[in-house]
Formats: C-alpha cells, sequence, structure tokens
C-alpha cells in the first residue's frame, strides 16, 4: 500500500489574507522563516506539500458543494442553511457572500504558494530530475487553481510571481490569456515532468495533469477565444488516461462509495483526508458531503440520529427533474445514489394503532406497529408511487413518503458520502477523499470531446460503456444507445445519472452555456430570478475594498456599471 501524502502547513507566505476561520491543522511548522526554511531541501519538500492543502478548502466542505451541487438542475435548497441566494439567484447572490470570499481567497492563496515554491527552488541544491517533478506538481496546482477561478470568476487577476508583502494593486486579466500564459502552460509543463505513478498516494501524475488539461481545453473550446483544435486535444489526452496507466472501472458503481475501498483502480487522482481524525480529530475541514443531502429522517416515527444514517442538515435535495432521469427498471444507479429504507432505531417512540385504525382492520390498538429493527420509513421509487394510494399508506405499518409529499425536509437523500467511520453522530468532518478525477467521468468527458467534434458514434461508444456498468444484471443491452441519441442534453442527463453530487454540475452547465436554460426548466425556487450574468460570481467585495482604485465588478450585478 503506498503511503498517502501527507499535507504540512507552514505559516508563512501562503497566508497573506487575514481570516476567522481555522486553515488545516495536520501539522504546524512555526519558528521558521521562509527565506532561510523554504530554501533547505527539508523546508522545499514540506511548502509542496503545503500547496497541496488549499484544495481541502474547495473540495469536501459545505462551500466547495454549495459552489458546484447547488443552484443547478438537480439540486435545489432544503430547510437548512444560510446560503440560498445561491440557488434562488435573488439578491442576496452578491459580493458579501463569504463563500464568494472563501473561494478567492483559498485560491490565490495557493498560487501564491506556488509561486513561493517556483521562486525559492532556484538556487536549491538537489537533484535536477527531483526537482522538475517537484515543480511539475506545484504547476499543476497552481493550473488547477487558476482553473477553478476563471470558471467561478471570469476575468480575474493574473500573477506568476510570488508575493511576500502587503501589496494592494490587482490586474483584471482577460480568462482567454489566462487560459495561455498559466492554465495551459503549467498543465504542459506538469505532463512533461510528472511520474505516471507516486510513491506518496496523492500527490499529482502525469495521468491527473492531463486528465486536467483535457478538461481545461474542453471548457476552452466553447469559448469564442477557444482554439480549433482545443476538442481534438481533449479526446486525445482523455484517451490517453483511459489506456495508457492501468486505470479500470469497477464492475459495480456501488463500490465506488464504498468507504474501504477509497484507493481503486477507477480513481485517477483524489485529494486526501486525514483517517486519523476519525480519533483525534486533526482535520480541519474532511469530507462533510455525509451533512448535506440528508432529509430530516432522524424526527420520524421509530427514528433517532445515528452514525449510521448521517447527521442530516438538509442543505441541498434534488429536484423533481432529477428524480426522472434514471430509468430504474435497467439502470441501477438511482437505487445505489439514493437510499430508499431507514430502519427503526429508536423503541421510544414508535407508534401504535389506534382505536380507529383497530376498527379498520389494520391491527390491534394500543399495539406498535412496527419494532426496532424493523422499516420505519420508506420512500419508493418514482416507478413504484402507482403502488402507493393513500388508503394502502394508511394500512402500512411504517411510514411511506411519496413525491406529492415531499418537502424542504423531506425528500429522497443522496447516500453517496455517508460516513460510518465518524467517532460519533454529532461530527462534522468526514475521513472520505474527495474524488475529483475518476475514469468513469474521463469516458464521458471524451464522449463530449466527440460530440463537438461531431463524432456521434464515437461519443455513444464511450456513453455506453459507462450505462453498460449502470445497468442491473441481464439489462446491459437494454441501456445502450445508438448515435442518433447523443445530443448534448442526453449527455448533460449522462452526466447527472453517474455524477450526481460530485462536484461537477454548475460547471457542466457554465461549460457548455447551459446553466440558465436549465435552472429555468427545471430548478423552481431558481427559475423565477437567474439571468444570463449567473454563469459568473460576483467578486468577493474583499478584493475591491483591498484594491486601490478598486476593482471592477462582473457585470450583472451591483456596482459593475454595466
Amino acid at each position: 500500500m503506498k503511503s498517502k501524502i501527507f499535507l504540512i502547513i507552514i505559516g508563512l507566505v501562503a497566508f497573506t489574507s487575514q481570516s476567522c476561520e481555522k486553515f488545516l491543522e495536520e501539522e504546524l511548522v512555526s519558528d521558521v522563516s521562509a527565506s532561510s526554511y523554504y530554501t533547505t531541501v527539508a523546508g522545499f519538500e514540506d511548502a509542496v506539500r503545503a500547496t497541496y492543502s488549499f484544495n481541502k478548502f474547495l473540495y469536501g466542505p459545505e462551500r466547495g458543494f454549495t459552489l458546484t451541487v447547488f443552484g443547478t438542475d438537480t439540486y435545489t435548497n432544503g430547510a437548512d442553511g444560510g446560503r440560498k441566494a445561491l440557488n434562488r439567484y435573488d439578491g442576496g447572490l452578491n459580493a458579501d457572500q463569504s463563500y464568494f470570499r472563501d473561494f478567492w481567497q483559498r485560491s490565490y492563496q495557493g498560487i501564491n504558494q506556488a509561486n513561493a515554491v517556483i521562486n525559492r527552488s532556484k538556487d536549491l541544491t538537489i537533484d535536477a530530475a527531483l526537482l522538475n517533478s517537484r515543480i511539475a506538481e506545484v504547476r499543476f496546482l497552481r493550473g488547477m487553481y487558476y482553473y477553478i477561478l476563471v470558471r467561478q470568476f471570469g476575468d480575474c487577476h493574473l500573477t506568476l510571481e510570488e508575493t511576500e508583502g502587503v501589496e494592494i494593486e490587482a490586474n483584471r486579466t482577460a480568462q482567454s490569456d489566462i487560459y495561455s500564459q498559466a492554465i495551459i502552460p503549467d498543465l504542459e509543463f506538469a505532463i512533461a515532468n510528472l511520474p505516471d505513478e507516486q510513491d506518496d498516494y496523492g500527490r499529482a501524475t502525469k495521468p491527473a495533469a492531463e486528465f486536467l488539461l483535457a478538461e481545461a481545453l474542453l471548457t476552452r473550446s466553447y469559448k469564442s477565444y477557444g482554439d480549433a483544435s482545443d476538442a481534438s486535444r481533449a479526446e486525445t489526452l482523455f484517451s490517453n488516461v483511459i489506456n495508457n496507466y492501468g486505470f479500470a472501472l469497477l464492475d459495480d458503481f456501488s463500490s465506488l462509495w464504498d468507504i474501504d475501498n477509497e484507493e481503486n483502480s477507477e480513481v485517477v487522482w483524489n485529494i486526501q483526508n486525514s483517517k486519523a481524525q476519525v480519533d483525534q480529530g486533526i482535520d480541519g475541514e474532511g469530507h462533510r458531503g455525509h451533512l448535506y443531502f440528508l432529509m430530516e429522517y432522524d424526527v420520524r416515527p421509530g427514528m433517532t440520529r445515528d452514525i449510521t444514517n448521517g447527521r442530516p442538515w438538509k442543505r441541498f435535495r434534488p429536484t423533481p427533474f432529477t428524480l426522472t432521469l434514471w430509468d430504474r427498471g435497467v439502470d441501477a444507479r438511482y437505487d445505489k445514489t439514493f437510499k430508499h429504507a431507514w430502519i427503526a432505531n429508536n423503541a421510544g417512540n414508535i407508534p401504535t394503532w389506534s382505536a380507529e385504525e383497530a376498527a379498520m382492520g389494520y391491527g390491534q390498538a394500543g399495539q406498535p406497529k412496527f419494532t426496532v429493527g424493523d422499516t420505519a420509513v420508506y420512500i419508493p421509487g418514482p416507478e413504484e408511487e402507482v403502488n402507493w394510494p393513500q388508503d394502502r399508506q394508511a394500512a402500512t405499518r411504517y411510514m411511506v413518503i411519496t413525491s406529492d409529499e415531499y418537502t424542504e425536509k423531506l425528500f429522497p437523500s443522496m447516500n453517496k458520502w455517508i460516513d460510518a467511520t465518524r467517532p460519533d453522530r454529532q461530527k462534522t468532518q468526514g475521513q472520505r477523499d474527495f474524488v475529483l478525477m475518476r475514469l468513469g467521468n474521463a469516458y464521458l468527458l471524451r464522449a463530449e470531446a466527440r460530440l463537438k467534434q461531431g463524432d456521434t458514434q464515437g461519443a455513444a461508444d464511450d456513453i455506453n460503456i459507462i450505462r453498460r456498468r449502470g445497468a442491473w444484471p441481464g439489462q446491459e443491452a437494454a441501456m445502450e444507445i445508438t448515435a442518433a441519441d447523443v445530443t448534448l442534453d442526453f449527455l448533460l442527463d449522462e452526466r447527472g445519472r453517474e455524477l450526481i453530487g460530485e462536484g461537477h454540475r454548475w460547471y457542466d452547465l457554465t461549460r457548455t452555456g447551459k446553466l440558465v436554460e436549465r435552472v429555468r426548466l427545471h430548478n423552481p425556487q431558481g427559475a423565477p430570478n437567474i439571468q444570463d450574468f449567473h454563469i459568473y460570481r460576483p467578486i468577493p467585495q474583499t478584493q475591491i475594498d483591498r484594491t486601490i482604485g478598486g476593482y471592477q465588478q462582473n457585470c450583472g450585478y451591483p456596482g459593475s456599471g454595466c
């Protein structure tokens, strides 16, 4: 088993902005000077590791899911949480939202950390091949951070030099230049200098860099400034990832979410979370997806909150459209993604049959309707609801929730991120790694690149590989599509079926120019307010306030002047 990369946070150049929030606490190296420590071999290695840490703030916590899953065609707001403006697209979606500030700050902190590593390595005495490999890692990460920024904010500040002191000037560089001057050259350098595999699991690799560059090129191919070869080059890079490194799809889709099977053959690259935090609580962020996609099961009859079923924060609930995506007779992915039954775990609130119910022949008055270990709550799938009329529900021992009874508290719960390894039911940090790149996604992105070039048969071939894996046994042929079926909308639907809740949806819709259209069609809470300018987030007010002469706001938002 390869050792996992251990992130070390150094309180030096990376932390140039102030915040009341905690940073990672893997290991704090203090009482050192950047100018003296980073220029040592040990300091250089620690500085490289520290560059990875900013991903932990962007992927796994609530802010990451909110900015990538919420306010799309697939997820709308549940009952809880203070970020509903990001789903409703109302006046609360403005420059003062702390999540925009956090994404902006953390990304630039990661960029500055990468710049510092590159700058301070110039006179380092170290093996040249190792040096190039380490620089390739931080350039991979710098390219990733800039890719995050342009997708969230559009035009933004570009610097490839280390910031060592207070700086109150900032540029606003066109996205096209950020792609050509930072994202693409950084990832090309990474591809040329990274190994196929790393001894430390979690470090950047050549296939991860190829995956990320391919996705960036595919994104740019939709832009007016995109290169004519972007889609073709993306296809080639995705083919390299698929064919050249020994990655393989897992036979069973549900195995992807087995927390004891995280380092599997389908993972191209993931973001590490500490496993020791389960006992010691040392990971300040962790994977918190187990909190946000759950209904309020814990106050239902026969139920109480426990570790197995999760702590339901009710942030995100699936839109009605989402629940129509799967043909459950042939496609197993709905049943392997969503939870359907909750087993009674609380004898203290199990209901009894009433006299009226007993008179109707449903049970014996005063006797419990069920016992601990029996089904307490059941949500039938869309195709099953016809079998659950009100009279049948009334006669059933357990609670049945059909779609006409869904609310912001009661809705189908996504099961992908459940983490039963947490030490207690209140623990918010989970130990799951965040899978940012997996082979299933590579096939679907290559299908998109092929569709962009008019190769619908090639796109159908890739999509069918994913659909056959997602089928119930014996239904593989029924899941297959033809070239004539392949459209951008079909592909987006397929990405919803395969990748629901994995942090891709907002990027999928903004990349393809479908965000506004699909929110208006499928998200009742967001539909009335979303406008064309919402494909980018507002520039954080802190950036505007701290920049001499101000900083131009994105069009459409207050203060933009356009």
